[in-house]
């Protein structure tokens, strides 16, 4: 007879792993910048191939994922209609910014939020009739110390914010010059060759920690505008949802 739980003692929650690789899924895919087929897929997340095979129909009947003429898995349109709800307000009052912002620069300009310790990108716009763009992909993460977007949240982030996030680490030294001139730029961290310029939103204290930024190819533009411009879009943003 099995052991009666002891009073007091706490359970493991209860997890989905149907649902939990699905998810991996998805995640997978939105890393990729080209379709896979489903022996990539399953390949590498570790599954049988009628299991994904499983997983990605269920995807594809709520349109979260697609196949491409030749079979290639990709993400789906119905993606897109769940990520609008996704901090709206702030979407909403970016989103013209960050369009002139590319258009004016010849560069991609992005929103990106503070979410489980990473810098996710929540939306991004690519320049017109540029083809030098760098590509910048909603779901987009990497870790907070690194890149410029992660050095303008930094600067928004009060001790025992910090605290929280990254106990054991320090913050990088360049949030100090950051915090001076209103905006941050990182060169070839995220991406080799590549600039990313970065600029805090002051928002309310209920949204989450955000910042813009621009990336472009290394030496086609001069920082220091760069970032004149993209203070000047978080200000008109931050001035929308204070």
């Amino acid at each position: 007879m099995a052991s009666a739980q002891p009073s007091g003692a706490k359970t493991a929650p209860a997890h989905s792993q149907t649902l939990s690789r699905g998810i991996r899924m998805l995640e997978l895919l939105s890393e990729e910048t080209a379709p896979l087929s489903i022996g990539e897929v399953s390949e590498r997340l570790g599954l049988h191939r009628s299991v994904a095979y499983r997983i990605l129909r269920t995807l594809e009947d709520h349109g979260l994922v697609a196949r491409d003429s030749a079979g290639g898995i990709l993400l789906g349109t119905g993606l897109a209609a769940l990520a609008r709800g996704v901090a709206r307000d702030l979407q909403t009052a970016a989103l013209p910014e960050l369009t002139s912002l590319a258009n004016k620069l010849g560069a991609t300009a992005f929103l990106v939020v503070l979410d489980r310790g990473d810098c996710t990108t929540l939306t991004s716009v690519e320049p017109r009739n540029s083809r030098a763009a760098v590509v910048q992909r909603p779901g987009t993460r990497h870790p907070l110390n690194v890149g410029a977007p992660g050095l303008a949240i930094q600067s928004i982030l009060d001790d025992s914010q910090w605290e929280a996030i990254s106990p054991d680490q320090p913050r990088r030294a360049e949030v100090a010059s950051v915090r001076e001139l209103g905006f941050a730029v990182s060169h070839h961290e995220v991406l080799p060759g590549v600039t990313g310029v970065s600029a805090p939103l002051r928002l309310r204290a209920e949204l989450q920690p955000a910042a813009i930024a621009v990336v472009y190819p290394s030496a086609q533009l001069p920082s220091e505008q760069v970032g004149s411009s993209v203070m000047e879009a978080a200000e008109r943003i931050s001035e929308q949802l204070r």
